[in-house]
């Protein structure tokens, strides 16, 4: 059973009525598909259903955060055309039970680099006076290394999938739509 309380363990229920409002149970309030994309970004949990039947839809409403966010204009989008078709290719594939775990390690791993660049970046920062502007990115190669490390480890794990053959060089190079 998921609670309408917002720990991280817990799920804030919201609700979906037949009109499209999402109902937010944990604030008593009507919340829109940017709040609940805010909500994600602040990493606070929540899970959506469907208000007639119980029906969890959470998928389905991350799914249409996700869409909206790459149509929006003026953003840079986070998943380009080949990465999408080589997804939906994935589909009824014998392949299709492992991807989502494999998404999900490779994700998690971006991730903490992600949060290692950060704190490097931080404390770079740290102690510098205004004469330290000359020392003012010490760390840059460290950088460069996470960067390069997480592309080899992406484009090892891509090679291991049989179909569709993988080439890292025309995934980036060919999607600047």
């Amino acid at each position: 059973m998921v609670k309408a309380k917002n720990s991280k363990d817990e799920a804030t229920v919201i609700k979906k009525y037949a009109n499209r409002r999402l109902y937010d149970t944990g604030r008593s309030s009507y919340v829109t598909l940017e709040d609940l994309c805010e909500m994600v970004q602040e990493g606070r949990n929540f899970v959506v259903l469907e208000a007639k039947t119980g029906k969890d839809i959470t998928r389905s409403v991350l799914t249409q955060i996700i869409a909206d966010q790459e149509a929006s204009e003026g953003e840079g989008t986070l998943l380009p055309t080949n990465f999408m078709r080589n997804l939906i290719s994935f589909y009824g594939d014998n392949m299709q039970s492992m991807v989502p775990s494999y998404l999900e390690q490779t994700m998690n791993v971006f991730k903490q680099n992600q949060e290692k660049m950060q704190e490097q970046f931080t404390k770079s920062f740290e102690g510098m006076g205004m004469s330290g502007m000359e020392n003012m990115f010490p760390q840059t190669a460290n950088f460069e290394e996470i960067a390069r490390k997480n592309m080899e480890m992406f484009e090892r794990a891509m090679k291991m999938m049989p179909i569709p053959p993988f080439n890292m060089a025309n995934y980036i190079n060919s999607d600047k739509d």
